[in-house]
């Protein structure tokens, strides 16, 4: 019997958790996508704290008013960018979290690359 969808992003996203670790020199940004909404955070996985966060509920975000979802996570990729670079971070370490590097995901990843993060 196949997988459902859910099972197969969790079995992938574990499979992607044991080779990509944080650390605070080079912390993961993790990224979450609901139906709705997208939440990134850059997390420092020794000391288990999250440095940074952006979504797509941050003020920034909902006063932009944006169409479509991918332009939203794109802004919150920018957002993302700029709190970790003003945080002294350049160097991250990007976790999908078993979503396919595709639409949202690809624009988020694309976003805090544009704000200067190196991945």
């Amino acid at each position: 019997m196949a997988l459902t969808k859910t099972a197969r992003r969790h079995r992938i996203r574990l499979r992607i958790r044991k080779t990509v670790t944080g650390t605070a020199a080079n912390p993961r940004l993790s990224v979450y996508r609901s139906n709705k909404e997208i939440y990134a955070q850059v997390i420092d996985d020794v000391s288990g704290k999250t440095m940074v966060a952006a979504s797509s509920r941050d003020k920034e975000v909902v006063e932009a008013k944006l169409e479509n979802k991918s332009a939203v996570a794109e802004l919150v990729g920018k957002l993302i960018g700029e709190r970790s670079t003003k945080a002294g971070l350049t160097s991250i370490r990007f976790d999908r979290g078993g979503y396919l590097y595709h639409g949202r995901v690809k624009s988020l990843a694309e976003g805090a690359r544009e704000a200067g993060l190196k991945f």
